[in-house]
């Protein structure tokens, strides 16, 4: 699941080529704006030639675009798919699928998922600049490969191969998932059978397979439990089995070996998650029984589960990523495998259909490209793959963990990326980054754009808490020179009820805002959008009325197309980060890096 993060500062996206006047704050005039517009486009020029070679110079870090089945290895660009024979040199690789396959307008690659002996691809498609989605069947077995589709199925945004041929696929309406199917591809034609209906609008149903390929589970997920149900590919056709009924605070998810279910759940000491197992023939909760909790200051965040051992992606106090690894055999051993001191993120390769004995991973930061790490559970060892260790002498920046307590005296772990120490960060702007809705985590994934303004002399600041507060503010302002610009976006996970926040206006100084919206955005309708501007313009005009203040620029940037997440093209995205930089330099009052460096020439 693609998630997005906010900024604090509500750096928004920037503003549209097209905005329309309706949309300018009416307490700057017109002639104003149009100056402060021309401005920004400038300085959006100069951040997109910057932001072009920032990521021209990291164009080969290590990405999850490869993917291995029992004869071939595959790779994926975003727009197609291509294959190589195993041993073989990868010059010689065969395209064996093209988004434009999808058809009408649909021209990005989703999910892809190899049938078990790798004779199916299922390949799920999206609209160009809307989220509907296509899954695209593709046949791979013969000698000829058929370069074209053999079968499309519309709003499918989950799908699994049980064999090679039969896929169970969840279908997306109105933004919501609530049914799967089974489809069948037999000699005699294609069958498809409705296999369960999610009756509840609050949950959320996805698609998912066991690592070893044995079992397909139907996840079905709201904000404060779960229910799993699961097909074994030994019963193909069979109807799927309850492991145990919803209720009430109850969270879990589901692996599989050798006939036993290990199963993570929420039910340790302060709902925090823990490891059980359960016979695959007795799956309900009575049978689970208690394997390994968490080290006391510790958080499960992810388990893989090899062939002998689990995988879990932990969390300390300060947030620092850890790998931790258990025999899934008796006596159960627990050992700790410390990553780099700069590791934020921790993203998983992708699976093949074979090789369940090794664990591989990209670590990353905001600022630090990804590195390519593998644990192998027959070594018991952490290693470094050698084809990409020149990224591992990236340390011209510190990476500080702290705390601070918010208002009800809770200690909130804050990361902190920067190049000046800790003593001279007064001298340096901040960029704090919030997000928590849906118990999701904040992105720290690597991004060139958080490296420019790292070499720009910024301060990165990541608050791990839901809500920001005040308190968090007056703590940076012992270490960094804080000035407030506003910077939103439209974006939830999921649907919204733009009454949440649109009605959350008070009467006080607001920050600058630049704020994007899609005119056929069906998670935030256009409607709540303007009128949360509309209060919004209201609440800051009945401030200035009585306290002399500057006034703060409002900028509704309304664009097209109902691509919630943003665009998908990367120059599209290129263009957006460009006046996003633009807009945010312009109201802190910096100067573009370049134009720094000119007035320092005419000085000289």
């Amino acid at each position: 699941m693609n998630l997005i993060t906010s900024s604090c500062l509500l750096l928004l996206r920037s503003v549209s080529r097209n905005i329309h006047r309706r949309n300018i704050h009416p307490l700057i005039s017109p002639e104003l704006f149009k100056v402060q517009l021309q401005k920004l486009r400038d300085q959006e020029q100069r951040f997109k030639r910057r932001l072009r070679s920032v990521h021209r110079k990291f164009a080969d870090v290590p990405e999850n675009s490869e993917f291995q089945g029992q004869h071939h290895v595959y790779f994926e660009d975003g727009k197609g798919i291509y294959r190589s024979t195993l041993g073989h040199d990868e010059q010689e690789m065969l395209e064996v699928f093209n988004a434009d396959w999808g058809g009408g307008g649909y021209g990005t690659i989703q999910r892809v998922r190899l049938s078990p002996s790798e004779t199916m691809l299922a390949v799920t498609v999206k609209k160009d600049h809307h989220e509907e989605t296509r899954c695209v069947l593709v046949h791979l077995g013969g000698l000829i490969l058929r370069q074209k589709a053999l079968l499309v199925l519309d709003n499918v945004l989950s799908f699994e191969w049980v064999t090679d041929d039969v896929l169970f696929y969840s279908t997306q309406e109105t933004l919501r998932c609530l049914r799967v199917f089974r489809l069948h591809l037999s000699d005699s034609g294609v069958q498809t059978t409705l296999v369960y209906e999610e009756k509840d609008p609050e949950f959320f149903v996805e698609v998912s397979r066991s690592r070893d390929q044995r079992l397909v589970t139907i996840n079905c997920s709201s904000k404060i439990s779960s229910e799993v149900w699961f097909v074994d590919s030994k019963t193909r056709l069979s109807f799927p089995t309850l492991i145990q009924s919803r209720q009430p605070g109850l969270l879990y998810h589901v692996e599989h070996s050798d006939n036993y279910l290990f199963i993570l759940a929420n039910t340790g000491a302060n709902q925090e998650y823990q490891l059980l197992r359960a016979p695959l023939a007795s799956p309900s909760k009575p049978h689970w029984v208690p394997l390994f909790s968490a080290v006391p200051g510790t958080v499960i965040k992810d388990m893989e589960l090899l062939q002998d051992h689990c995988v879990f992606t932990v969390k300390d106090s300060q947030c620092r990523l850890q790998i931790q690894t258990l025999s899934t055999q008796e006596p159960y051993q627990l050992n700790t495998h410390k990553l780099p001191h700069w590791a934020c993120d921790l993203s998983l390769q992708r699976v093949g259909t074979v090789d369940r004995g090794s664990f591989g991973f990209l670590l990353s930061s905001p600022v630090h490209p990804p590195v390519h790490y593998l644990y192998s559970s027959r070594e018991q060892k952490l290693s470094v793959t050698e084809d990409n260790t020149k990224y591992m002498s990236l340390t011209e920046f510190n990476t500080t963990r702290l705390q601070a307590a918010s208002q009800d005296g809770t200690m909130v772990p804050l990361t902190l990326l920067h190049i000046p120490a800790l003593s001279e960060l007064h001298k340096a702007p901040l960029l704090l980054h919030v997000y928590g809705a849906y118990g999701v985590d904040l992105n720290m994934a690597f991004s060139p754009e958080k490296r420019l303004l790292l070499e720009d002399g910024w301060a990165l600041a990541y608050c791990h808490v839901r809500y920001w507060t005040t308190t968090l503010i007056m703590f940076f302002h012992r270490y960094i020179n804080v000035q407030k610009v506003g910077v939103s976006k439209t974006c939830f996970n999921r649907s919204c009820d733009t009454e949440d926040w649109s009605n959350d206006t008070e009467y006080s100084l607001y920050p600058s805002m630049l704020i994007t919206a899609y005119s056929e955005d069906r998670r935030v309708p256009l409607s709540g959008v303007m009128k949360y501007v509309e209060r919004l313009k209201k609440a800051i005009q009945m401030y200035i009325t009585r306290v002399a203040a500057r006034v703060p620029a409002v900028i509704l940037d309304l664009q097209p197309g109902g691509d919630h997440f943003g665009p998908e093209d990367f120059h599209l995205s290129l263009n957006e980060s460009a006046r996003q930089l633009a807009f945010l330099y312009a109201e802190l009052g910096r100067d573009h890096p370049q134009t720094r460096r000119r007035q320092k020439r005419k000085v000289k």
